[in-house]
C-alpha cells in the first residue's frame, strides 16, 4: 500500500488478495480496514453499516451507470434502501488494486467482481471502481466519493435491465 504524508508522492501497489468484506475490520483508520466496512455493509445488506462506511454530507458522491450521479447522503441512501430490500442479490469483492494515501485522503482503483442474482437472472459482474475516502473527525475513513464504470456494453445493458427490473418489485 502506497502511503504519504501530502508532501511526497508514492508510487500505488497493485495488490492482488482481494477484499471481500469478510475480513477482521479492527482498526477503522487503516484504509484496508475501511474498504473491508464497506464490501460487508455492502454484500450483508446492512445499511445501518454503509451508512457509517459513507460521509454523511452533502459533499459524499456516488456515480454508477445504473444510478446516475446522486450527490450527498441523502440522494445516495435511496440507492442502498432500494437494492437491499429487493429480491434480487449483488455480491461483490474488490481485486487487482491499489490503494494511495495521500495525508487525510485515500483512494483505491482497481477492479470489483462477483455475482447478480435474481429473477431466474444470473450475471457474472465486472466493473472498474474508484472508491475515495477521507478522514473524518473521529479518526475512521469515511467514503467521499464513488465511481464505477462497465467494461463491456453488454454486460451493462444486461445489468441495468435486471436491476430496473428488480427494483420495480
Amino acid at each position: 500500500m502506497a502511503t504519504g504524508n501530502g508532501n511526497d508522492q508514492a508510487a500505488a501497489t497493485v495488490i492482488r488478495q482481494p477484499i471481500t468484506g469478510n475480513e477482521e475490520l479492527g482498526d477503522l483508520s487503516k484504509p484496508a480496514q475501511a474498504l473491508a466496512r464497506f464490501y460487508r455493509a455492502f454484500n450483508r445488506r446492512d445499511l445501518a453499516m454503509m451508512e457509517q462506511s459513507w460521509d454523511n454530507s452533502d459533499q459524499a458522491v456516488m456515480v454508477t451507470p445504473y444510478g446516475g450521479i446522486n450527490r450527498g447522503w441523502r440522494e445516495i441512501r435511496p440507492s442502498y434502501e432500494g437494492l437491499f430490500s429487493s429480491p434480487a442479490r449483488v455480491q461483490v469483492e474488490l481485486y487487482d488494486y491499489s490503494v494511495t494515501v495521500l495525508g487525510d485522503i485515500f483512494y483505491a482503483v482497481g477492479w470489483e467482481r462477483g455475482y447478480y442474482s435474481g429473477e431466474n437472472k444470473k450475471l457474472e459482474i465486472r466493473v472498474r471502481v474508484t472508491r475515495i475516502f477521507h478522514r473524518a473527525e473521529d479518526g475512521r475513513w469515511r467514503e467521499i466519493h464513488h465511481h464505477e464504470s462497465f467494461e463491456n456494453p453488454q454486460l451493462l445493458a444486461a445489468y441495468q435491465a435486471a436491476i430496473h427490473s428488480s427494483a420495480k418489485r
